[in-house]
């Protein structure tokens, strides 16, 4: 059965009004076009400053940024973080034979499904603790002896025991150090956790270089110490589920 509009016609509005509202939209309309840049005023690209890396050893950098790849799923950041940390200590296989390793052949030696589904397209991601422990896992699975140290800060008293284990870190390529943050706090745009690999400090200036795997959005960046605490320490928000309240840290890999 067929319903008809029983309401009243209405009578159309007044060319002076319609105009006004129109008028009265238009700054509404201009300020949802408002462009925004790429990356806030805490994060500046590599691409507009590579002076330290010209100038200085930065072992790190030059060990493991070879080895940094997109993650492979929205949710692989860990896979993709964890894969660069253990290629870059391991080094460029010797033989012809041997392949580098990639994020799935990583998941496949862990063989955790657990880390699997998390990291699958639109999976739930990791905590900090799982890092930790599936970091611990693919060092097992790839038969490296390395260990693993959390470093989990609980306010800003421990800035001085961030810049220590950065400056220590600096020292060789024999370590590593991946980030658990969340990104927006550096980033200035997604609020949400995220994981990524230090690549440097540069201590007169007192600012990291982020080895970025969200590759879709990002390039390496520089960001100050302070910022960089404060992104680790900024709790993960209700939208991001199991992950409500977990705050970020460093997990040290190192001999």
């Amino acid at each position: 059965m067929r319903v008809f509009d029983t309401q009243e016609p209405q009578e159309p509005e007044p060319p002076m009004k319609a105009a006004l509202a129109l008028i009265f939209l238009l700054p509404f309309a201009a300020l949802a076009e408002t462009p925004v840049p790429k990356l806030g005023p805490d994060a500046v690209p590599i691409t507009a400053d590579n002076a330290f890396l010209r100038q200085s050893p930065a072992p790190d950098y030059w060990a493991f940024s070879p080895f940094v790849k997109p993650q492979f799923t929205t949710s692989a950041c860990s896979v993709a973080s964890v894969t660069a940390a253990l290629n870059g200590l391991a080094g460029l296989p010797a033989l012809s034979a041997d392949a580098v390793m990639t994020q799935p052949a990583m998941l496949e030696r862990a063989a955790s499904r657990e880390w699997a589904a998390l990291s699958a397209e639109g999976g739930a991601g990791v905590k900090f603790q799982q890092l930790v422990d599936f970091t611990s896992l693919a060092l097992a699975a790839r038969g490296m002896g390395q260990k693993v140290t959390p470093f989990k800060p609980t306010g800003e008293t421990d800035l001085a025991a961030l810049r220590a284990l950065l400056t220590a870190n600096e020292v060789s390529a024999q370590d590593a150090l991946l980030l658990y943050f969340n990104q927006g706090v550096v980033t200035g745009d997604w609020d949400g956790p995220h994981v990524s690999l230090i690549g440097a400090y540069d201590a007169e200036q007192d600012r990291v270089l982020v080895l970025e795997v969200d590759q879709e959005w990002y390039v390496p960046y520089w960001t100050p110490v302070p910022v960089l605490l404060a992104a680790m320490l900024k709790p993960t928000s209700a939208e991001h589920g199991v992950l409500q309240g977990e705050t970020g840290g460093l997990v040290h890999i190192h001999p």
